[in-house]
């Protein structure tokens, strides 16, 4: 479990000739630290004089982050273990018809499950990337950058779940299942570009406002 092992194991793996950890795995990643800076963030904030009017609102905002951070952490290690599975499903004997047709459908259902997750993994950055944007405007001024840095690393990793999907979705033989989730990431995508927009409008505005006052 790459979650109870150190930093370099795991970029140290990553780097190796192994199958995984990969991209999926690695926008799990990006997701998390995206959403820890969105935490960082509004913890600044909370308590402090002159921001009290959004108490509760940030208070249920760090929840969200809170929540999707746990999500995004756990797909780490999920994605690299749906891609063991597919590589198992791969080596599985193949003789005879019935172990051909068993091999076939474990492949298939293997193929769904590593399409689904990075698909997760791309919607749970942009409900972060939608968190960052609802208190970017309210958070403490002197966490703008952190505001920042969440909002490129939720819409990085939103990226990267999206190309894991698609080069998941290219393996697959079912249209239907294929259009669908096409169908949605084309929406999400065009969801995650106005927020991160907006975002970074809001950013370079209080970036550039606080440093006039210094």
């Amino acid at each position: 479990m790459y979650l109870n092992e150190s930093i370099e194991k795991y970029l140290n793996d990553s780097a190796a000739r192994i199958p995984a950890p990969g991209g999926g795995s690695a926008s799990a990643l990006i997701g998390a630290l995206a959403s820890a800076m969105a935490s960082m963030s509004i913890h600044f904030t909370v308590g402090k004089q002159g921001f009290e009017q959004n108490t509760g609102r940030l208070k249920e905002l760090l929840k969200e982050c809170e929540k999707s951070r746990e999500v995004l952490t756990a797909l780490i290690q999920e994605d690299v273990d749906v891609y063991n599975e597919v590589d198992k499903t791969l080596r599985m004997p193949k003789i005879t018809s019935d172990e051909k047709k068993f091999r076939l459908e474990s492949i298939i259902r293997a193929k769904i499950f590593a399409t689904m997750v990075p698909l997760k993994t791309a919607m749970t950055c942009l409900y972060v990337l939608k968190l960052t944007r609802e208190f970017a405007e309210i958070t403490n001024p002197n966490l703008i950058s952190e505001v920042g840095v969440a909002a490129i690393l939720a819409d990085a990793g939103f990226q990267c779940g999206k190309i894991n999907v698609d080069i998941n979705l290219s393996h697959l033989d079912n249209q239907v299942m294929i259009q669908k989730v096409q169908n949605e990431m084309h929406q999400a995508e065009k969801t995650a570009k106005i927020y991160f927009n907006e975002i970074y409008k809001i950013v370079q505005k209080k970036l550039w406002r606080e440093e006039q006052a210094i």
